[in-house]
């Protein structure tokens, strides 16, 4: 009996070891509010999976909670940002983008935004030069011996930690500003004759003058982003590395870049290796209720119900615009749950009830739920499409615009705009998708694409950092197209070279045709003579 303990000891022992035996440590540089919900999941399947994950976090956030209890090791960084500069500018932003820009042309709102994020890019500087410059915790790092660095690329500097530690990096990204750092520094190509720039809101089936717009802003991103790299993190980068290099050049090290999308969003276009898929990486199945909402749910009969949610940043919204929505909502037979914490809109009806919070996948996955209202958030869309309800879209900034115009060409959205809508507008888009069935049939169409994968997104992203952690890399999957020139690789060299034969041969025969007619003029005048 004693030996069959010993025998079951060890057997347990050797299983524990075998289940560890890629385990190893994991630096984690996140950014903050919605990024973090979808990051914070692969952490946790990594440290289930028995890997340690360390978090590099500033001491004022938003969601990411250091003082909790949790399986990841959270290291504070040394910074001397206080919380109202960075608060500060999260008002900011939210003043921006809901009141000043929707009162400027489409050209001043670029320019305003591009000093908005100079000014930020400043703060991001000294919080990058308090963990860089500082010896003393970037020794604490480097004695760690991480294997794999997880980064957020939104937030500038995680790039350079890697590579001052010398520890291959694997991104996550949705998409950056006009896709400039997966273009350029991924060299991911993308064709405008129907690859869009990202945040524009085109699609891949443009109108000629659409084509027109697509080349024309994609050489505007180019040289604007171009610009704002070079005048700050390419000199600070150089000087921190103490070579000469610039911010695109660090990010093309990545071994691989986690976007999060996938073909039920996405648009068919030339992808690398290197690049994987993992959209809706954060959606599960559906958990009961509480019993408040759910008998709230119930009560909407056969109508169903509607779930109503601008996401983490936009909490607030002006009291006309709340009032002018509540009234449209007052209108629908659904009943509406509303995530809203500004003051309780006057023509609010009695079939909608305001939340501070809502458990929004739960309620997307709920059989009665019938249209969900968005700021177009990525999360918020991939938990609509992985439960199958149709959106109303109401965009405000960034990626949004884009989001939305993605689900709208795949029929499972309609789309408003916050700043000109009326009432009546409101309700007609929701009716639309709430009657029409093509909306939901739409919908639940990307719900199967979605749900037939050979691999979960979780379980493929986590694969892709342990496939860099067990391999030292991934330099396989990356593509030569880094080790070229911007010449090199459009190939101006070798045009360059063909255009100067063909130009040379067409100046020799000239001359040789030049020459010719010289000799037979003169052979002919010859004999005239004579």
């Amino acid at each position: 009996m004693l030996s069959e303990k010993w025998a079951l000891a060890i057997l347990l022992l050797q299983l524990c070891s075998a289940g560890c035996g890629f385990c190893g440590k994991v630096l984690v540089w996140p950014c903050d509010m919605s990024h973090w919900l979808n990051i914070e999941v692969i952490l946790e399947e990594l440290t289930e999976k028995g890997h340690e994950v360390t978090v590099l976090t500033f001491p004022h956030t938003k969601l990411i909670d250091n003082r909790k209890t949790s399986p990841l090791n959270f290291e504070v960084l040394p910074s001397e940002v206080q919380k109202e500069s960075v608060d500060n500018i999260h008002d900011k932003f939210l003043y921006l983008i809901l009141n000043v820009l929707p009162n400027l042309t489409s050209w001043q709102s670029t320019i305003k935004l591009k000093d908005f994020f100079i000014e930020t890019t400043e703060i991001l500087k000294i919080l990058c030069e308090g963990v860089v410059y500082n010896q003393t915790f970037m020794k604490k790092l480097q004695e760690t011996n991480y294997d794999v660095m997880l980064i957020d690329p939104v937030l500038p500097c995680g790039e350079l930690i890697a590579e001052l530690l010398a520890i291959p990096f694997v991104l996550t990204l949705r998409a950056s500003v006009g896709g400039m750092k997966e273009k350029h520094c991924g060299k991911l190509p993308a064709p405008p004759s129907y690859v869009p720039v990202q945040m524009v809101s085109l699609t891949d089936r443009m109108t000629f003058l659409e084509r027109v717009k697509n080349t024309v802003l994609s050489v505007f991103f180019d040289f604007w982003i171009r610009d704002y790299d070079i005048h700050v993190w390419d000199q600070f980068y150089s000087e921190a590395l103490g070579r000469p290099t610039t911010l695109c050049e660090t990010l093309g090290k990545a071994e691989i870049w986690l976007i999060r999308t996938y073909w039920d969003f996405e648009f068919p276009r030339p992808y690398l290796p290197n690049f994987e898929f993992v959209g809706g990486l954060h959606c599960k199945p559906t958990k009961p209720l509480p019993k408040e909402i759910e008998e709230f749910v119930q009560s909407s009969g056969e109508d169903g119900i509607v779930v109503f949610s601008l996401g983490t940043i936009i909490q607030y919204i002006t009291e006309e615009k709340a009032n002018l929505i509540a009234s449209a909502l007052a209108q629908i037979p659904q009943k509406v749950l509303w995530r809203h914490k500004g003051k309780k809109p006057a023509t609010l009806g009695a079939n909608t009830q305001l939340y501070d919070w809502i458990p929004q996948n739960d309620l997307l996955g709920h059989p009665k739920t019938r249209a969900f209202i968005t700021h177009g958030g990525t999360n918020g869309i991939y938990e609509a499409i992985y439960h199958g309800v149709p959106m109303v879209g109401v965009p405000m900034f960034a990626d949004q615009y884009d989001n939305i115009a993605h689900m709208k060409a795949k029929g499972a959205a309609v789309e408003v705009n916050i700043n000109t809508m009326t009432s009546a507008d409101f309700l007609n888009a929701l009716r639309t998708v709430i009657n029409d069935p093509s909306y939901k049939e739409n919908a639940m169409r990307l719900s199967r694409i979605h749900h037939d994968q050979p691999v979960k997104p979780l379980d493929r992203a986590v694969f892709w950092i342990e496939f860099v952690m067990r391999h030292k890399g991934a330099k396989h999957l990356r593509p030569a197209a880094h080790n070229l020139t911007w010449f090199q690789y459009h190939s101006l060299d070798v045009i360059g070279f063909l255009l100067a034969c063909v130009a040379a041969a067409i100046f020799l025969v000239t001359k040789c045709c030049l020459f010719s007619c010289q000799k037979l003029g003169k052979t002919g005048k010859k004999k005239k003579r004579e």
